[in-house]
């Protein structure tokens, strides 16, 4: 009884996916060197940090929709510190542009173009991620990357962190998603948090799931705010599968 009772609670918990259960925060990661990851950006409210995401182009960083929710109005790039911010040149004002079939994260499309007020200062220190083609095909278990600012074992980091995480196979993933009666949407891809210690969790939603190179994934969701990994699945948005909105999106430079 006491265990239908938790599977309950679990399904009620997933049911009602809040912000607090949504995001990542990097679990076992590590300082990313200055030099690598420079696509990677900061996206930001009026009071500081509140999603990860990377830059595609001149005009345009990539983030997930559900972090729509908490009303974006720039991002920062060019900088691993967020306490080393030049306001002047590292800041970017933002216009939303949402999938258009998004509803909630736990029914997919869970991605978000933010066009740039002005173009990205290429540079040094900020540089775009190339996505991957169509055909793309990830292997099971391959090593990809995922970083972001948010907490971490021992609180929010202000400085960028990575951690290597492994893909799950997806029929094993959804398998073990269905154990605690939720349907994974479509277009999706899982890494980390499941036989491994080494995740995401709150605080780096839409942030990049970086393989061979190529921005594969966006950070969605994770089970709860239960970052005690191994765990069920992380899962990603699979960029590949939205190639073709985000091209038409980039080619008119408007959403």
């Amino acid at each position: 009884m006491m265990r239908g009772l938790h599977t309950f609670l679990l399904f009620l918990l997933l049911a009602c996916l809040g912000k607090n259960t949504l995001g990542s925060e990097i679990i076992n990661g590590k300082k990313v060197p200055d030099n690598l990851m420079l696509y990677m950006a900061s996206v930001q409210d009026n009071r500081g940090h509140i999603c990860g995401g990377f830059l595609i182009s001149e005009d345009f960083v990539v983030t997930a929709a559900h972090c729509d929710t908490s009303n974006p109005t720039s991002v920062v790039l060019g900088t691993h510190n967020l306490k080393k911010i030049n306001n002047d040149t590292m800041r970017y004002r933002v216009k939303k542009c949402k999938h258009p079939s998004y509803k909630n994260a736990q029914s997919g499309n869970d991605i978000m173009l933010l066009k740039l007020s002005r173009k990205a200062q290429l540079d040094n220190k900020v540089q775009p991620v190339q996505l991957p083609r169509p055909e793309m095909k990830i292997k099971d278990k391959a090593k990809c990357r995922v970083a972001g600012w948010g907490k971490t074992k021992t609180g929010r980091s202000d400085v960028l962190q990575v951690v290597e995480v492994p893909i799950i196979n997806l029929k094993t993933c959804k398998t073990e998603w269905d154990q605690i009666r939720f349907k994974l949407p479509d277009n999706v891809i899982c890494a980390g948090g499941y036989d491994t210690n080494k995740g995401f969790c709150q605080g780096d939603s839409g942030g990049p799931l970086v393989c061979s190179g190529k921005a594969v994934g966006v950070v969605s969701f994770n089970m709860k705010k239960n970052c005690d990994y191994p765990n069920v699945p992380n899962i990603y948005t699979d960029v590949s599968k939205n190639l073709q909105w985000i091209k038409t999106v980039l080619k008119k430079k408007n959403c």
